[in-house]
């Protein structure tokens, strides 16, 4: 009776060391099948934020921001008097103004806003500039009208036609205004579609990259870290087995 209550007790810790075994041997692969989770979760989110993202952009309508200085510019041209000249300066002020709050909505596109921002501020000035333009030309006409009042006849053909170039000269300079918006329009939808390529490209790029090695190896400690007391309590059970033995 005694022989048989000895091996009795000494079979009833054994029963459970194979569990701790198993535990242990499955604890010691979690860490690798954590960082594979974890890496498909990111490559997931990923590919839903680009989904995401395309969807949007492409339900959004694009804006044409570099339209509002070619108006600008062809109002400008097209003012004959300074009532004209102030209504088209007056217009490119308020698309300054819608400019610089649509810059800090939309800040995929900040660069080719502020540059319809910097064309605009160039078509006030040039405006002011044409004011003056004006008032001289208003001048001379008075005088060439006085000369044929005076019957100075040549002289009054002469200012005339230096008028005329004048006013030909600035309708020339005005027209390359309009130019210059259109290829700096050009330039700019260019280079913020080239943007878009790339960063798309390194997105695409950077999804099917796996995580670095520095990023792997720390998820891994910490997985370790999380690990290591079931392993310890699997050694402690394994060695009271051993004792019991």
């Amino acid at each position: 009776m005694d022989v048989t209550q000895v091996s009795a007790a000494g079979a009833v810790p054994q029963q459970p060391a194979a569990p701790a075994q198993t535990a242990v041997r499955q604890e010691s692969k979690t860490p690798s099948q954590d960082i594979r989770t974890l890496e498909e979760m990111i490559r997931e989110a990923r590919e839903k934020a680009d989904a995401r993202r395309d969807q949007f952009q492409r339900a959004k309508p694009k804006q044409r921001y570099g339209d509002a200085p070619i108006e600008a510019y062809a109002r400008l041209a097209r003012a004959r008097n300074q009532a004209g000249v102030s209504a088209a300066a007056g217009f490119a002020r308020r698309k300054i103004i819608q400019l610089q709050s649509a810059k800090r909505t939309d800040s995929e596109n900040a660069q080719q806003i502020q540059a319809a921002i910097n064309q605009l501020r160039k078509a006030v000035s040039r405006a002011g500039k044409k004011k003056q333009d004006l008032a001289r030309e208003q001048v001379s006409e008075k005088r060439r009208v006085k000369m044929e009042k005076e019957k100075r006849l040549r002289e009054a053909k002469r200012l005339r036609q230096e008028l005329r170039r004048t006013q030909a000269l600035r309708a020339i300079r005005e027209s390359g205004y309009v130019r210059e918006a259109e290829v700096d329009s050009r330039m700019q939808s260019y280079i913020a579609k080239t943007q878009m390529e790339l960063r798309e490209q390194a997105q695409k790029l950077s999804a099917q990259i796996p995580p670095s090695v520095e990023a792997a190896a720390r998820q891994y400690a910490a997985a370790s870290a999380a690990g290591a007391p079931v392993e310890s309590a699997g050694g402690g059970e394994a060695a009271e087995v051993s004792v019991q033995a």
